[in-house]
């Protein structure tokens, strides 16, 4: 059996660094980022501004009420077992 020949994949297109800079900048503006998401996710021992600690409390918090939340729903299907509260 002969195979038909394929087009190659041609490569990406690349962007000049203006062009690459002006869409970060308007995808920072369309999704409203103010700092690097990694800020948030894990403690630091740098000093960290009182509004940033508090912004870490409210995110950690919310994670927490969201993974309990998803627990409770999986316990009200018929046939799941939830897991212990202390699993990652």
């Amino acid at each position: 059996m002969i195979r038909k020949r394929e087009k190659p994949i041609d490569p990406m297109p690349t962007m000049s660094p203006g062009a690459y800079e002006a869409a970060v900048a308007a995808f920072i503006r369309n999704k409203g980022i103010t700092r690097c998401p990694t800020a948030c996710l894990v403690r630091t021992q740098a000093s960290v501004p009182a509004a940033d600690r508090a912004e870490l409390e409210r995110y950690e918090a919310g994670r927490e009420q969201s993974r309990r939340e998803s627990t409770a729903a999986a316990e009200r299907l018929p046939g799941v077992l939830a897991a212990p509260l202390n699993a990652c």
